[in-house]
């Protein structure tokens, strides 16, 4: 199966101490779509993780490596590699972990949906999706986190916060990347939001999700509180606006008519 169709594909993979994974990962990429260029951000991984990026591209001319002075955060580094992917004029971008999570073997299937869409989502809470090797509290904290958003947001979304996706490039022109200053699960919701609110087609398709088997979980206390503090304004902010343009449209509609003359 190839994706000619939808012009060069870059799959961007951020990495911070995954000098064990990447390797691995890189392989099961190449594997699952040969065509692929991958894009390796590394935060200076003081396991010397760039250094083996950097000798993998050394034998793959379609692996690149940036390296960044330091730990910035996952949204910092995709949206580096966003804006590196518009320059070399990649016409689809994909996001995905280092660590195994999200399985290249699926990546077919998001790059089929793209066929017919602005963006791709791959979803655990969808017909089909799933976890590996969850535990009960993170399922709950994960859906529950879904769930909150489409309350607060109005997204008919039911994995909002994933990070397993692929976009077109002009669907990332048109997202306003200039300013988005969200992390970690945030930053998904940040954008999965403002392609719905752009009016772009949005798809889900279903993946299993396989929890990490070598190194540590990314996620912290800090940014569960980051995504539902953001979330939380981000929605009230919209309903203010909504009821800002319908007060202001009554008024219009309220005005008296000038005689023509």
């Amino acid at each position: 199966m190839t994706f000619e169709d939808l012009g060069r594909v870059l799959v961007i993979i951020p990495t911070f101490n995954e000098r064990e994974s990447l390797p691995v990962i890189l392989g099961r990429v190449r594997a699952s779509v040969p065509e692929v260029d991958i894009l390796v951000i590394d935060d200076n991984s003081p396991d010397g993780t760039g250094q083996i990026a950097d000798g993998l591209a050394a034998d793959d001319p379609q692996v690149r490596v940036m390296h960044r002075l330091g730990k910035e955060g996952l949204g910092a580094a995709y949206l580096a590699g966003f804006s590196w992917a518009l320059q070399e004029g990649y016409e689809v971008v994909v996001e995905m972990d280092a660590d195994g999570s999200h399985q290249p073997e699926q990546l077919p299937r998001l790059l089929m949906a793209l066929r017919g869409a602005d963006l791709v989502l791959g979803s655990r809470w969808i017909a089909g999706g799933g976890t590996v090797n969850w535990s009960k509290s993170r399922e709950i904290l994960s859906r529950g986190g879904n769930f909150y958003t489409r309350t607060m947001l109005g997204v008919p979304l039911r994995d909002a916060t994933g990070g397993y996706r692929a976009f077109r490039a002009e669907t990332l022109r048109k997202l306003d990347l200039h300013d988005v200053a969200s992390q970690g699960y945030c930053f998904q919701v940040d954008l999965a939001w403002r392609a719905v609110q752009r009016g772009l087609i949005v798809t889900e398709v279903p993946i299993t999700f396989v929890e990490r088997a070598v190194g540590t979980s990314k996620m912290s206390q800090r940014i569960v509180v980051e995504a539902l503090w953001r979330v939380t304004v981000w929605g009230f902010d919209d309903r203010v606006t909504k009821i800002r343009r319908k007060a202001q449209g009554k008024r219009l509609q309220s005005r008296p008519q000038k005689d023509s003359v």
